[in-house]
């Protein structure tokens, strides 16, 4: 088993010298603090959850009697964390949470996340739940649910995709008919259920989207409800069946301790449901949900690339090949640099846009809403399939030690894999980024963002960095070009053109924005060093070789990606396969 491995230094360093979360005053909190609450979390990370990750892996989920078992290990694991108040951290004081500046938490549920993705998962979609709820349930949902799902007690999905829809959610077939006391009869069936059933709640409080009668095709005419597992009484107690069943949990290729189920609703007899917010508006509402689980999948991707990176780094440093550490061979030590300028790159990304939603309250300014809005796909698309190329280097570092289960590194290969698949294939990412958040848009947010972007490289310092602001100049001069070919194909409509170009342009915006976050910290590793000695020198001299290599080895793609989206002109629907 492979030891878990953190760069805090790293970690602070984007909390506190780039960010600057300290300046935040509505939490009451000081640096020192903020240092503690993740040192504290750091360390359960460390003992209660890591361990937790192989044993869990191995043992998975199972259906004995017609219930679903998570592994045994989970339960203490999920126990402690809402008994140390962990899963309270983010939320509101008034509900008893521990509010923390949004770049804080988003740090904490990536430590948790690397050390146990199939885990964090249940916690995870419990949180995304209550969000809705929160926002949009009517008081009972507040009064009575939320609480008992912030206790622990209960757990929350998201139920969207069935068997014939898939990705088209607007395809679906589940219904909602009213019946009496403002509930509705729920009848469907709901597949790829993350968490949907397990031993670890009392009950599963299930955000289901189903058509109610009248109800226009498509997913305009969609609402969305809440359907627990148990029937819940008024004072919050258990009323006995709500006819909602797990009929097959997935043999998956990872997070096999993430229950994964086909979901029926109805099927043995009338299940229950309520209205959440106004009827038609599902799909806006569990939006809601939706942004964060795509944000969580980036988090996924970029939390398990840094612990692959960090676990592969001990080792190349300690074997020993050819008379010479790992670490001391060209292609290796080229690899290395490599993964930790991704890695770190990942992380920078996902602090930052954490970030913007503290930014959107202080300031007011709804340019850092759109921003969000921008990075959220990339966020989802970029760190999923970056986090998971991490881990296939991170196993190759490893040889065929690294092939084999012993040090836990085919793990990460197997469990980030499917971050690039559900909450919106990368594709549908890339295409809402170009169609919805560019075009739909009309290049407001792109255009705030290639503002910053500008404004960073200007202030480079042209001797240390000439290479890199010479190479940033080109890549906005194509990122321009690009956009004009782009825009210039929707006005004529050719959308199919524009369809086929999604991915690369999302890939170039995505290598952009990261080499951006990278540039903004080797700025102020530059600033620091002056001062600087010993350990700390060492660190910072990292971060200017973390920018020099994603420039040189990731950011000069963009010119030939800019090349391939301006220069192939062919329908590909018309080519033949």
């Amino acid at each position: 088993m492979g030891k878990y491995q953190v760069d805090l230094k790293d970690i602070q360093f984007n909390l506190f010298d780039v960010l600057q979360v300290q300046r935040l005053p509505q939490f009451g909190l000081n640096e020192n603090d903020y240092r503690g609450i993740l040192e504290e979390y750091n360390k359960f990370v460390e003992n209660e959850i890591f361990p937790s990750r192989e044993a869990s892996d191995a043992e998975g989920v199972k259906m004995v009697d017609g219930q679903v078992k998570v592994p045994k290990v989970l339960h203490g694991v999920q126990k402690a964390f809402h008994e140390n108040g962990w899963f309270a951290l983010g939320f509101p004081a008034e509900m008893g949470g521990t509010p923390v500046p949004e770049a804080l938490y988003t740090t904490c549920m990536s430590l948790a996340t690397g050390a146990n993705c199939a885990w964090m998962m249940y916690p995870g979609l419990s949180r995304a739940a209550m969000n809705v709820l929160r926002l949009k349930g009517n008081d009972f949902m507040k009064n009575v649910i939320v609480p008992k799902m912030m206790s622990g007690e209960w757990g929350g999905t998201m139920c969207l995709t069935e068997a014939g829809a898939g990705s088209d959610v607007g395809a679906l077939k589940s219904t909602a008919k009213p019946i009496a006391d403002g509930k509705y009869a729920i009848k469907g069936s709901k597949i790829f259920i993350s968490s949907g059933e397990s031993d670890l709640y009392q009950n599963n409080i299930h955000l289901v989207l189903a058509r109610t009668p009248g109800g226009a095709e498509g997913t305009k005419g969609i609402s969305l409800f809440v359907v627990p597992r148990f029937k819940i009484s008024a004072d919050g107690a258990n009323a006995g069946s709500n006819n909602v069943q797990c009929s097959k949990i997935e043999h998956k290729m990872g997070i096999h301790a993430s229950a994964t189920c086909e979901m029926q609703f109805g099927q043995t007899g009338e299940t229950e449901g309520w209205l959440i917010g106004d009827e038609f508006e599902g799909m806006s509402t569990m939006f809601i949900m939706m942004n964060e689980a795509r944000l969580y999948c980036g988090i996924q991707g970029e939390s398990q690339g840094n612990l692959a990176y960090l676990m592969a780094n001990k080792y190349v440093g300690e074997r020993v090949q050819f008379g010479k550490e790992l670490v001391h061979h060209p292609d290796i030590r080229r690899n290395l640099l490599r993964m930790r300028a991704m890695s770190r790159g990942m992380r920078a990304l996902c602090m930052y846009t954490a970030d913007l939603f503290d930014k959107v309250h202080e300031t007011g300014d709804h340019k850092y809403e759109g921003l969000i809005g921008l990075l959220t796909p990339i966020c989802k698309a970029y760190c999923s399939e970056q986090g998971f190329q991490v881990g296939v280097e991170a196993l190759q570092a490893h040889g065929g030690y690294g092939y084999c289960s012993e040090y836990g590194i085919e793990q990460f290969v197997r469990d980030t894999k499917i971050a690039t698949i559900y909450e919106g294939t990368n594709g549908i990412q890339a295409i809402d980024f170009v169609m919805r958040k560019i075009l739909k848009d009309g290049g407001k947010a792109i255009s705030a963002l290639s503002a910053e972007i500008i404004a960073s490289v200007t202030s480079l310092d042209d001797a240390t960095f000439k290479k890199e602001k010479d190479l940033f100049g080109k890549v906005l001069m194509s990122a321009q070009a690009t956009m004009q070919h782009i825009s210039g194909l929707a006005q004529k409509n050719q959308f199919n053109l524009v369809l086929q170009h999604c991915t690369d342009f999302l890939q170039f915006a995505s290598q952009m924005v990261v080499a951006w976050r990278l540039m903004e910290s080797a700025k102020i590793a530059q600033k620091k060093l002056a001062g600087a000695s010993g350990d700390e020198k060492k660190y910072l001299e990292s971060k200017i070789v973390d920018f020099k290599t994603y420039c040189g080895h990731y950011l000069v793609h963009n010119l030939s990606i800019a090349k391939t989206i301006t220069d192939f002109g062919d329908d590909v629907s018309m080519l033949e396969l």
